[in-house]
């Protein structure tokens, strides 16, 4: 399969960075910073691979996960974020990624990612999340499904109102 790579992300210099990396590491890039730009080089070649932003100024990555898997239904994808949660996580996986990496992605780590062949699992993570911060992430998913009503969050995680108020109010654990 050819190694022609797709870099969406509308931040320049990680853009820029990350595509000399990749070239460096055997991939012909191609560059977009928005999902205008992308959507313009997937009509005129669908990429092998492709590594998305989540959250772009036009649009959101998981819109072009969506197009590559009609166009190039084997194309390799990877998302990456400064915004993640397990939420995102798991849909950028349902709409068709085989990763989800957050910001500032080591480009060993998105080579690797990519390159990865189905039922080999990855290496386990060096820095893996903590008991807590799972909780808070799960928190955080149900509060946002709810359309950021605490009273029906509580309800729903069969907790206190005020409990989920003085959770929410404090900063995520970290790690």
């Amino acid at each position: 399969m050819a190694k022609d790579l797709l870099i969406l992300d509308d931040d320049n210099a990680l853009r820029r960075t990350l595509a000399r990396a990749m070239d460096q590491r055997g991939f012909i890039v191609t560059q977009a910073a928005s999902v205008k730009e992308a959507r313009e080089h997937i009509s005129l070649h669908a990429p092998n691979y492709a590594v998305l932003d989540l959250k772009l100024e036009d649009g959101n990555g998981l819109e072009i996960v969506a197009l590559l898997r009609q166009v190039r239904p084997e194309c390799r994808i990877i998302i990456l974020t400064g915004f993640g949660n397990i939420a995102t996580a798991v849909a950028a996986v349902k709409a068709g990624a085989l990763d989800y990496l957050p910001k500032p992605a080591n480009p060993d780590a998105i080579e690797q990612a990519l390159l990865q062949r189905e039922g080999n699992l990855p290496e386990p993570p060096e820095d893996p999340m903590s008991a807590d911060r799972v909780r808070w992430e799960h928190i955080q998913r149900v509060f946002e499904q709810c359309d950021r009503n605490v009273s029906e969050t509580a309800r729903r995680l069969k907790m206190h109102r005020r409990t989920l108020q003085r959770i929410l109010a404090k900063h995520a654990p970290r790690s």
